[in-house]
């Protein structure tokens, strides 16, 4: 098979742009309102939006690749990197700090041009604590570095990348065409969705860590979009993805056998409108939120606060499988009695729901109704 890398018209990135004018026209009117929607919000609920939507980027950049990560250490991460506590939180899982950490670097140098150093540094970031992998270098290997899937023996080889040997001269093109395209650079993509699309394509076709290419990949996107919008995105490009890996992974593999985009800008553009509306989303449950505790804080007890405050973090997806009496148990450190007065109590007042019965009763959240009298 011949991959786009080998191919005599590599780099000269060809696609349909009057097929995507209106796939395009809708982000910018969808960003412009999620740009408004958060400049709305007073401070503190504006930081908690941002605060969740970073949280969901960072957690699933990570389940993409298939690695599983605290949501508390990631909130956590994120919050001592925003500087949001007199004292940094404690962050139990180094992978949950690593990739926290790369992403706020990221927002933070969003302007900043991309160079091999910023590269370096958020890989060091991304692999804190992972072995036996060349950590803030380009990978070296002499063996094909290889996309796989399937048992050993019986594994289909979806890609492979450049030899190890041509990554640092393919990276050094990559730097340089990353920043000429950028909206101040001397050959500039005009719209920054395309222009992250092809970021994606590009580094991702190149691959050239050892470990940890999807999530540094995503990243560059979410950079390039920042710098079209002269503003850090507020969307989680990653949570989109995770939402259909297999198209994601599909549309990728489609498009690294040819230099016609057309089809993977039009994929990458759904995504970022997906990624829009999320965000969206997003933004009311926080203006949700604001409103339950601003109804409940003078009713509920210390121990019911602390428990509602832990199901509120777990995001609009919710606490999995709802609030159980062993769970309030654990998490409130009471005794069961003492559970269940408390749960009853936040039924009556209207702040909870209830479903099932006997070992099955679980307690759910009722963020858009008014309080029982």
């Amino acid at each position: 098979m011949t991959y786009n890398w080998q191919q005599n018209d590599w780099l000269e990135f060809s696609y349909d742009s009057a097929s995507i004018m209106d796939a395009l026209l809708a982000f910018s009117e969808k960003s412009g309102r999620v740009s408004g929607l958060v400049q709305g919000l007073p401070q503190d609920t504006r930081d908690a939006t941002i605060i969740d939507i970073l949280v969901s980027e960072a957690i699933k950049t990570s389940e993409i690749e298939g690695e599983y990560l605290s949501r508390q250490d990631v909130m956590s991460s994120i919050r001592n990197n925003l500087n949001l506590t007199d004292t940094p939180e404690k962050v139990g899982d180094s992978r949950a700090e690593g990739v926290a950490d790369m992403v706020m670097a990221a927002r933070r140098e969003y302007q900043a041009p991309l160079c091999e150093d910023m590269l370096f540094d958020w890989h060091r970031k991304l692999m804190r604590g992972a072995l036996r992998v060349k950590i803030g270098a380009w990978r070296t290997h002499s063996e094909p570095m290889q996309v796989v899937s399937g048992a050993i023996g019986k594994q289909i080889v979806h890609y492979e990348a450049p030899p190890s040997s041509d990554v640092p001269n393919m990276m050094r093109g990559y730097i340089d065409w990353f920043n000429n395209t950028a909206p101040q650079g001397t050959m500039p993509i005009a719209h920054a969705p395309v222009r992250s699309a092809i970021a994606h394509l590009y580094f991702e076709t190149i691959h050239p860590f050892e470990d940890g290419n999807g999530r540094i990949g995503r990243t560059l996107s979410e950079k390039a979009l920042s710098q079209g919008l002269e503003r850090p995105i507020l969307l989680s490009l990653s949570k989109a993805i995770e939402s259909d890996k297999k198209a994601y992974y599909e549309a990728l593999k489609a498009t690294q056998k040819t230099n016609d985009i057309t089809d993977w800008i039009l994929y990458f553009l759904n995504l970022c409108l997906y990624a829009q509306t999320d965000a969206e989303e997003q933004i009311e449950f926080t203006l949700l939120k604001v409103k339950f505790f601003d109804t409940y804080k003078e009713r509920l007890n210390e121990r019911q606060t602390k428990v509602v405050r832990r199901m509120l973090e777990e995001g609009r997806d919710g606490f999995k499988g709802g609030m159980s009496t062993k769970k309030y148990v654990t998490i409130a450190n009471t005794s069961k009695p003492t559970a269940t007065r408390d749960l009853q109590s936040l039924i009556e007042l209207g702040a909870f729901t209830v479903t099932g019965g006997g070992r099955s009763t679980r307690y759910w959240l009722n963020l858009r109704t008014r309080p029982l009298k």
